[in-house]
């Protein structure tokens, strides 16, 4: 099986850290290799722009991708699962949370235009015609859509278009050139993006587990602590975990009093108050570890 993933930029680095995490270690490579191996013999990776990721996906190049829903929505069809798709439709498997950003309808801050219905006869300038068009679609909204393929916020000051399309993660360039938002487009972040075909495949399954036990593990900590047995019920009341903590019998303590080891799960935001609370009713040997994953 192999997974196309982006061969440079921003998502680059996140998207190995992930394999990475998931237990699929990326086995070292020229910088202008296309193919990696990975530990996992029957895993291989694809390094593609993360744009013609999805079409890799869609021709059978690649059985997996993974790239921001944007480029995926701009290429073609998104479904949620397989029983939906179409020939030419991508399934939307996880969100990969990370890459996040927008793709936003915007026009100049002193323009006539501050509404979709203002858009009517107008014309939109985008690196994203076909989102484009199928937002305005979706408006019900008659506009001409120019494709350009940079510089996107510069054609409404230079009569090219009298709105724009394009994506924003703070805003910031779209207030430097003088632009306001008028409408959410699409909200995009990085997923993981399969043919209708393999889904079921048990290799599919398997990498779909890896990546969900990553992001699962994600914000969390593993707690492992003793406490006097008689006090278990406190213990359990103050833990904020995954579920019920896991209690193990251990040695009487240097009084002859029985003692139970402890483990949970807690969110990393929890972990400061727990612990003080924990204290208060008598457990000891507290110990915080990272956890890599978890399968839930």
């Amino acid at each position: 099986m192999r997974i196309a993933v982006p061969n440079k930029g921003r998502l680059h680095e996140p998207t190995l850290s992930l394999l990475e995490r998931a237990g699929l270690h990326v086995e070292e490579t020229a910088d202008r290799q296309l193919y990696a191996d990975t530990v996992d013999p029957d895993v291989s990776v694809l390094f593609a722009r993360a744009a013609d990721i999805p079409e890799y996906v869609r021709d059978g190049a690649a059985d997996l991708g993974v790239t921001g829903l944007d480029q995926a929505a701009e290429s073609g069809g998104v479904v949620s699962s397989a029983s939906e798709a179409g020939d030419d439709d991508l399934v939307d498997l996880l969100d990969l949370d990370y890459g996040s950003c927008k793709l936003v309808l915007a026009a100049p801050e002193d323009g006539d235009i501050s509404t979709v219905d203002d858009l009517v006869g107008k014309t939109i300038a985008t690196e994203f015609p076909n989102v484009t068009r199928n937002y305005l679609d979706r408006v019900g909204v008659d506009a001409d859509v120019v494709t350009v393929t940079g510089a996107t916020e510069l054609t409404p000051h230079v009569d090219m278009a009298d709105a724009i399309v394009d994506i924003t993660s703070t805003g910031t360039t779209l207030k430097v050139n003088r632009l306001a938002v008028i409408d959410d487009v699409l909200d995009s972040s990085v997923r993981l993006f399969a043919r209708p075909d393999v889904v079921d495949d048990p290799k599919v399954e398997q990498v779909l587990t890896a990546f969900e036990s990553v992001l699962a593990a994600d914000g969390r900590r593993y707690l492992m602590m003793n406490a006097p047995k008689e006090r278990l019920d406190e213990v359990k009341d103050v833990i904020p975990g995954l579920g019920g903590p896991t209690v193990m019998d251990v040695e009487a303590d240097e009084n002859g009093n029985g003692m139970v080891a402890v483990h949970a799960v807690v969110e990393e935001r929890d972990v400061f108050a727990t612990i003080t609370e924990l204290k208060t009713v008598g457990a000891s040997g507290i110990l915080v570890t990272e956890i890599e994953r978890l399968v839930e």
